[in-house]
């Protein structure tokens, strides 16, 4: 009798999970802000990868920046407090160049981890890419610029995490990252904007 008993209450458990497995899991994902390019899960791919970028912040930024100048020395010059450091050495032990990279790859973690709520998203990131307005001689089309060394650098720093389908994911995010930013120069640079 209490084996019959445990069958019974080991079913009732089992049958209990199994109606309520496949309803969750057949559930679609929860829709995201259509003003996100990424699908839900494609979002959530990105923020659970983003933590391994986390943990490594300063070496991503110095990573991108060194593959910023390798593909762009022309840049060095718009970084006053970093741009006597011409070789690669000098540039890694640069604390100026670290914590330069320190400050963008904080902007970058602000605006991944801010994909949740987009209002918040696009005026932060529409107020960086305003303040780019105040460097001399800053053009439009340098953001561009540091989207292949930022995925350069991911792709060092998750390394066998680095999926086709996760560089797909940050190809997606970091183009998105751009675009706003480009917004947000671009809107401050207009006629009675006081941003």
């Amino acid at each position: 009798m209490g084996c019959q008993l445990g069958k019974l209450a080991a079913s009732e458990r089992r049958g209990a999970g199994a109606c309520a497995g496949p309803a969750v899991a057949d559930a679609p994902p929860p829709a995201t802000d259509p003003r996100l390019p990424l699908t839900a899960k494609q979002k959530y791919s990105m923020l659970a990868s983003w933590k391994g970028i986390s943990r490594a912040m300063e070496k991503t930024g110095i990573c991108m920046f060194i593959k910023l100048f390798e593909e762009n020395q022309d840049l060095l010059h718009m970084f006053e407090k970093f741009r006597q450091y011409r070789t690669k050495e000098e540039q890694i032990n640069s604390t100026e160049l670290a914590e330069h990279a320190n400050n963008v790859m904080n902007t970058l973690d602000e605006g991944i981890k801010g994909l949740d709520d987009l209002d918040n998203f696009f005026a932060y990131i529409h107020q960086v890419g305003a303040s780019h307005r105040r460097i001399p001689g800053f053009k439009v089309e340098y953001f561009w610029k540091i989207e292949a060394p930022f995925l350069a650098a991911v792709e060092t720093t998750l390394g066998d995490r680095y999926t086709p389908n996760v560089e797909n994911i940050y190809k997606i995010t970091i183009k998105f990252i751009l675009e706003t930013l480009i917004e947000g120069y671009e809107k401050a640079g207009t006629p009675g904007n006081s941003t």
